[in-house]
Formats: structure tokens, C-alpha cells, sequence
């Protein structure tokens, strides 16, 4: 089955993917078009080129880069595995029709999103503002699975354990 991970920025998807991946879980690496030194994710760098002449399973673009998900998941996925994999929402539909899915949710409530956000020092108040005021609805019919991530990440990733857990098989 793939698990998508969607929520909101400042939620805590990475801390909570890395824990997952740190259980033994599979995670998907992302090919993106940004360089390796850029930071954020460990992820596959690639050239506009480079990913324009790939296959991937899934593909979409946000915030002026290309994102993939490599076409190998789909070893794992026949397999029987579980594979989680950071998507965008504009996909979700597309992997749904395409794989055994669900959808992990990391959430928090908005003042601690706005709190970290805040914290890592790279949008003024007004754009925290209209980040948080976005409104990102899952498409209907999805089996949702939701982790509320206000706490300590121990907790989270715990929380996210037991939706995995409980998946069906």
C-alpha cells in the first residue's frame, strides 16, 4: 500500500517521516529539481532535463521546482509493502486511482504551526498569516489516517505507528 504523508507546513511531516523510516519503515526518496546543498530533505537532485527525460510513478511541480516519486516503489508496492511518500495533495487523486493508497495527515493546530514557522526564520508574520489561512481539503473518498502533532515528536511518531498498525492488510 502507499501511504501518502500530506499536511501542512510546520506540521512536522519530515520529523515524523524520519522517525518512521528510523522504525524500519520504507519511505520514498524524492527526486526534485533542486541541488543537494540546497538543503531540506535528503532527496535526489536532479536538472529540469535530467527529470524531464525520467519515468516516475508520480510528478507534480510546487513552488517553481519539478517533484518524483521514482517508478521503483512499485516493486516494493506489488510486494506487498507499505510505502509512505511525502505527495502533494494535486496527486492524491491520480495515486489513489493508480495503487492501494491511503493518506497519513500531520497536523497541528494553528498557533503551534504559526509557532514554528515563525521559528525557522524564513517568512515575515504576513506570510505565516496567509500560509495558515490556506485552505488545502483532501479529495473526497480517501481513506485518511490523522496524526495530531502537538506534542513531542516521540509522540507523533508513536501516534503515526499505530495508524500504520492499523492499516489494512
Amino acid at each position: 500500500m502507499l501511504v501518502a504523508v500530506v499536511g501542512p507546513s510546520g506540521a512536522g511531516k519530515d520529523t515524523v517521516l524520519e522517525g518512521l523510516r528510523r522504525g524500519g519503515h520504507v519511505i520514498a526518496r524524492r527526486a526534485i529539481t533542486r541541488p543537494a546543498e540546497a538543503g531540506g530533505e535528503d532527496h535526489i537532485a536532479m536538472t529540469e532535463a535530467e527529470f524531464a527525460a525520467h519515468d516516475f510513478a508520480l510528478q507534480w511541480q510546487a513552488h517553481g521546482l519539478h517533484y518524483g516519486i521514482p517508478r521503483e516503489i512499485e516493486a516494493a508496492l506489488a510486494a506487498g509493502q507499505v510505502v509512505l511518500a511525502n505527495l502533494s495533495r494535486t496527486v492524491l487523486a491520480e495515486a489513489a486511482a493508480r495503487y492501494p493508497f491511503a493518506v497519513l495527515e500531520i497536523t497541528a493546530p494553528p498557533a503551534i504551526l504559526a509557532a514554528r514557522l515563525a521559528a525557522r526564520g524564513r517568512e515575515s508574520a504576513e506570510d505565516i498569516a496567509a500560509r495558515l489561512a490556506r485552505a488545502a481539503p483532501l479529495p473526497p473518498g480517501l481513506l485518511v489516517l490523522r496524526v495530531v502533532n502537538d506534542t513531542t515528536p516521540e509522540a507523533a511518531i508513536a501516534a503515526a505507528e499505530a495508524c500504520l498498525a492499523a492499516l489494512p492488510r
